[in-house]
């Protein structure tokens, strides 16, 4: 018998963010024989350890973060005599999904947008450690009793989102064949089924090329309309589509269920536009899926002449026409890639 572990994919969460304080400076004298009025010798508190984030692309998910949401460093340890230095407090390192924002919960902040493998910011710096009376010595205070305490480390609540970084994604309706394409031109193995809302969770998945170039692409639980206000599986994924370069609109130009393949490209623009109006002007192209269905040649003329776009033909399920539309993605990207460039 098999078993099929299923891991939750959870891309929000919030936490409680504390660096630690610093050490106390100590406010000791020396003690030596023979000298009864030995003079300060009091060592300084050690800093307080800092929180910091690590991208890591062996992570793919926040959920470790959901499930002990108090993320706390070490305190810095207390000077001593001896002018010896306190014990910095350790760091805490978190690692989280490369394409991690960060934002103050409170005020809103961006506090950290964390993109590539490796990638560290210091979210929350310990506090620094106290003064031990040594610094407090002067030509009249020949005994300083004086000593600061260690000063408290930053505190905070943050909101915790992963944006999935991908150079493309696939946008549709539910049951257009996201899936299904994202299977055929990809090395990702995603559920499908002949239902709709298959996709819950995003997928991202590469395109392989014989020349070992690499194109990763997301495949994100299709929209509804009204999306944007909260309707249906989409709203929740919509971010994963901000990070992506190029957008394939996975039109169903068989028209299943009476739908009208040029009302449904408009209707998922404008649930992008909605969202965030910086989607409209994101370069795009329309993969035609089943068109080895009745119907679908009509249907891709009608759309050409309504919308003025010329959709690239395909079948994913047969997976006809998916190797040009493999190619037609990396030229699109390669050209935009040149422009940004010469740019």
């Amino acid at each position: 018998m098999s078993i099929v572990k299923i891991r939750k994919f959870v891309d929000t969460a919030v936490a409680y963010v504390r660096a630690g304080k610093g050490g106390d400076g100590s406010g000791s004298f020396r003690r030596e024989a023979h000298v009864p009025l030995g003079g300060p010798d009091g060592g300084d508190g050690g800093r307080g350890g800092h929180v910091i984030f690590e991208a890591d692309r062996s992570e793919d998910s926040v959920m470790r973060i959901s499930f002990a949401p108090h993320l706390t460093a070490g305190d810095g340890a207390p000077g001593a005599g001896r002018k010896m230095h306190g014990r910095d407090g350790p760091d805490l390192l978190v690692r989280v999904p490369c394409g991690t924002t960060v934002r103050n919960l409170a005020t809103g902040e961006l506090l950290a947008d964390i993109t590539e493998h490796g990638q560290r910011v210091i979210l929350a710096h310990g506090g620094r450690g106290g003064l031990g009376n040594v610094h407090f010595k002067s030509s009249t205070v020949r005994a300083p009793t004086r000593h600061t305490p260690g000063e408290a480390g930053e505190s905070f609540d943050v909101l915790i989102e992963l944006k999935l970084v991908a150079q493309v994604a696939l946008v549709g309706f539910p049951n257009a064949g996201k899936s299904t394409l994202l299977g055929a031109i990809t090395n990702a193995r995603p559920k499908t089924a002949p239902y709709p809302f298959t996709t819950v969770n995003p997928i991202v998945g590469t395109i392989l090329f014989p020349d070992s170039t690499g194109i990763t692409v997301v495949d994100v639980p299709g929209l509804i309309a009204g999306s944007h206000e909260g309707k249906g599986l989409g709203h929740d994924f919509l971010r994963h589509i901000e990070r992506s370069r190029f957008l394939v609109f996975v039109i169903d130009m068989a028209g299943t269920d009476g739908r009208d393949p040029a009302s449904d490209f408009a209707a998922l623009r404008e649930e992008l536009r909605l969202h965030n109006p910086g989607l409209e002007s994101r370069p795009f192209l329309v993969a035609a899926n089943k068109m080895d269905c009745p119907g679908a040649a009509e249907n891709l003329a009608r759309f050409s002449g309504a919308t003025g776009v010329r959709p690239a033909p395909i079948s994913a399920e047969l997976r006809e026409g998916t190797d040009a539309l493999r190619d037609l993605i990396r030229n699109e990207l390669t050209a935009r890639t040149g422009r940004e460039t010469a740019g």
